[in-house]
């Protein structure tokens, strides 16, 4: 079982970044393929980006194509999805998610772990 930590969020004017960590334990990150996900009030969560095992793909969703960049650091069991050009309709709960697969995937359902989630506003 692996347990999955993000950080990094907080409050950003628009146009602003910000860099997310998701921080793994338990198990070596290079075995899975890592998503990024989002949920605001009242919507359903939507992928973000995803990263395949040794970074053999990556996906993002075309809200943010151009402006994000999802890397992997399996020396740190680390995760980060760098955000730039913020704009309000970022805000979201960020959460990260892993599963076993080579290829990474952008349904959430594929995904077998999940962390807690980090808050990022952006504000006009």
């Amino acid at each position: 079982q692996v347990q999955l930590v993000e950080s990094g969020g907080g409050l950003v004017q628009a146009g602003g970044s910000l860099r997310l960590s998701c921080v793994a334990s338990g198990r070596t990150l290079s075995g899975y393929s890592m998503g990024w996900f989002r949920q605001a009030p009242g919507k359903e969560r939507e992928f973000v980006s995803a990263i395949g095992r040794g970074s053999i793909n990556t996906n993002y969703a075309d809200s943010v194509k151009g402006r994000f960049t999802i890397s992997r650091d399996n020396a740190k069991n680390t995760v980060y999805l760098q955000m730039n050009s913020l704009k309000p309709e970022d805000t979201a709960g960020y959460y990260c998610a892993a599963n076993r697969a080579l290829i990474a995937t952008m349904t959430a359902r594929s995904y077998d772990y999940w962390g807690q989630g980090t808050q990022v506003t952006v504000s006009s």
